[in-house]
């Protein structure tokens, strides 16, 4: 199988460099028309320049593809909307969307200012957002559409000095999960990327042996699987180092209290059978797990919901 684009059009949002970049390069050469979105701000969101996207055009255009730069704040969804529009003006749809920009503003919490941790928010959870808002609505009237979101195993495990960025990066999976149920039926599919890569955005956490493995390209082919016709949806897909994995959030069993033993102590005394993992599900909406309460405590209270 080839996966091409030709006759789509991408959006990637911070494109200017990086796992962007990559992403731009790779949907280019597979025949799709790209915008290179990039403000074009240093690694903390602080300034702006086109140079990043100009330049990625550029290459684009020079081994034969289709591109234009955007130089859109994400966190503004004005300027998102105008991107959008500059895009169907240009090329009359919009088929695929990639949410890849971000800034860090690393510290621990005791020590991060309420203003860094809104900001990390704004650019990636609202960003996200607003770039998904714009092209919503022209995905449903086309009846398709591929969304890649960019998580981060910060936001599904936990980091050490990211509490912003953990929250926003496990916001944008909430986010997928209910939009991915309610693209279904157009033909949307919504997707999450949780990638480690060698970027500006981690140059300073690693070692240089170890950034040698970590380059973004190693990364790019969940993404442009993700935006294919191929794409599943409502996946989460980790990459980095060649290294591609699935994850996936499960539930125990759990445990039915019955009235009279329903308080915290006997919480307690059950962790260890609340908390055991044989027999755990994934499940695929939030109703799912209704049911499944529902469906434990009829059966320990010999009731039918019939």
């Amino acid at each position: 199988m080839t996966i091409r684009f030709d006759d789509q059009v991408v959006i990637i949002t911070g494109a200017g460099n990086g796992l962007g970049k990559s992403h731009a390069l790779d949907f280019a050469r597979r025949g799709a028309k790209v915008i290179v979105n990039d403000l074009g701000g240093a690694r903390d969101g602080s300034g702006s320049s086109g140079d990043a996207a100009d330049e990625v055009v550029s290459q684009i255009k020079s081994e034969g593809g289709e591109a234009m730069a955007n130089g859109a704040n994400v966190a503004d969804y004005d300027q998102v909307a105008a991107m959008v529009a500059d895009a169907v003006d240009k090329w009359g749809r919009v088929d695929v969307l990639v949410n890849n920009a971000g800034i860090l503003r690393d510290k621990t919490f005791a020590k991060m200012d309420l203003e860094d941790f809104q900001l990390v928010l704004d650019v990636h959870l609202k960003g996200t957002v607003n770039c998904t808002k714009a092209v919503w609505e022209m995905m449903k009237e086309q009846q398709y559409g591929r969304i890649v979101m960019t998580s981060s195993s910060s936001g599904i495990y936990g980091n050490f000095g990211q509490t912003n960025y953990g929250a926003a990066k496990m916001g944008i999976v909430g986010f997928m999960n209910s939009l991915a149920i309610e693209g279904q039926k157009y033909g949307i599919h919504v997707n999450s990327l949780a990638p480690i890569a060698a970027t500006r955005m981690t140059e300073d956490l690693m070692p240089e042996n170890v950034l040698q493995l970590l380059q973004p390209e190693a990364v790019t082919p969940a993404v442009v699987f993700m935006g294919s016709r191929e794409a599943p949806t409502r996946q989460i897909i980790a990459a980095g180092a060649g290294v591609f994995a699935r994850v996936v959030i499960q539930e125990s069993p759990g445990v039915f209290l019955p009235a009279e033993q329903r308080d915290a102590d006997h919480v307690a005394s059950a962790w260890s059978d609340i908390a055991n993992t044989d027999g755990q599900v994934e499940l695929q909406a939030g109703g799912e797990q209704t049911m499944k309460f529902l469906a434990k405590a009829a059966e320990a209270m010999g009731i039918s919901l019939g």
